[in-house]
């Protein structure tokens, strides 16, 4: 589980830019610029936690709750 929570944030990372990559004809070099990396996956986890959010407003699932309780 630690995992794929782990790979999750690694992707995040990576798409909201938080590698940089630079060679030369020596070397080579992986960048990693912690700021971006942070908020990367900050707006990364929210929108996810926004887009369940949406899918289980939109679903019947909340109508089905609201009708339980009105019969108990």
């Amino acid at each position: 589980m630690i995992k794929y929570l782990l790979g999750a944030i690694l992707v995040l990372a990576v798409i909201g830019g938080a590698f940089k990559y630079e060679s030369n004809d020596e070397s080579w070099q992986l960048i990693i610029l912690k700021e971006e990396a942070l908020s990367s996956v900050t707006n990364g986890g929210k929108r996810v936690y926004k887009q369940i959010n949406r899918i289980i407003s939109d679903s019947e699932l909340e109508d089905a709750a609201e009708i339980i309780l009105k019969e108990n």
